[in-house]
């Protein structure tokens, strides 16, 4: 599914994201989430079936889960409750699509790490460092950390990478009241995630948040605790010391890596069965996190 609607319909203004298409409703916004798959922040010339409906099926659990945690900016998820004309799309729409409150955006990832792993080992091995912040000597890849992290990052322009930063950047760029309350919130959020997925035998080893502002309050907003913004891992699979599996679009990344993609330019053709194994697994996750058989 590469693009759901048209780009414009009865005057509302869409733009076009790397994976999803976001209508701008005037006080609300309806997300859309495609099939398409970005690795190395590259969009593949194809996509991994079932994805954009897996995507919002685990972001709507964890909104209700956490409902009494954080107030979020979902409003409904059911296509029969949309404003006209879009509830004439309930096939295009149905299972892939929110109607969300629409705010402001606070310009910072906030990212919690409770492992480990990815960059943050990259540059523990270097400086024993992750983020810039110390961390004891002899940890190992992938090991669980003494303490949770909190690794706040700017918000790239599109075909670039966000950029770590220290707290106290943070503070800089949206105000010390807030990165305290976005920090502290994350992490509480995270804490209750993690024990249910652990409940669920698996391991969330860190994950990225966004939080933005509507009418002067700060809510949890876009998609959340999803593959593609966290890193889960099977618990039963688990081992120190070396990358773990995940469920996530690894397959695709090694793919990429095996033929040598330069990273840049146009995404390839995925092959079928890359394609395949990488929808398995976030259906997996689904499943998992969910208790519920996933339905096309």
């Amino acid at each position: 599914m590469e693009t759901v609607l048209e780009t414009k319909i009865a005057g509302t203004q869409a733009s076009h994201g790397k994976v999803r298409d976001i209508y701008d409703l005037g006080d609300e916004l309806l997300i859309v989430a495609s099939d398409r798959i970005s690795a190395f922040d590259v969009v593949m010339a194809n996509g991994i079936p079932y994805k954009g409906v897996v995507l919002t099926q685990i972001s709507l659990f964890w909104f209700d889960l956490l409902s009494d945690e954080v107030e979020h900016h979902l409003i409904s998820a059911d296509v029969e409750s949309f404003p006209e004309p879009f509830r004439s799309y309930t096939e295009q729409l149905a299972g892939r699509s929110m109607l969300v409150k629409k705010g402001d955006v606070l310009p910072v990832e906030c990212v919690v790490r409770g492992y480990l792993a990815g960059s943050g080992w990259r540059e523990y091995e270097e400086s024993g460092t992750v983020c810039g912040q110390k961390l004891p000597a002899g940890l190992r890849q992938c090991e669980r950390l003494p303490e949770l992290l909190f690794t706040p990052a700017t918000k790239a322009e599109r075909g670039a990478h966000d950029e770590n930063i220290g707290f106290e950047q943070c503070i800089d760029i949206i105000g010390e009241e807030a990165a305290h309350y976005v920090r502290d919130r994350s992490i509480e959020v995270f804490k209750k995630a993690s024990a249910h997925a652990e409940s669920k035998g698996m391991i969330l080893a860190d994950t990225k948040f966004e939080w933005g502002t509507v009418d002067g309050k700060i809510i949890l907003i876009d998609e959340v605790l999803t593959p593609d913004s966290s890193r889960f891992w099977p618990a039963d699979k688990y081992e120190v010391g070396r990358d773990q599996e995940s469920f996530d679009k690894q397959f695709v990344r090694n793919y990429l890596e095996s033929i040598n993609f330069d990273k840049s330019g146009p995404g390839v053709e995925l092959p079928e069965d890359i394609r395949e194994k990488t929808s398995q697994k976030y259906i997996e996750a689904y499943e998992r996190l969910t208790g519920k058989q996933f339905m096309p």
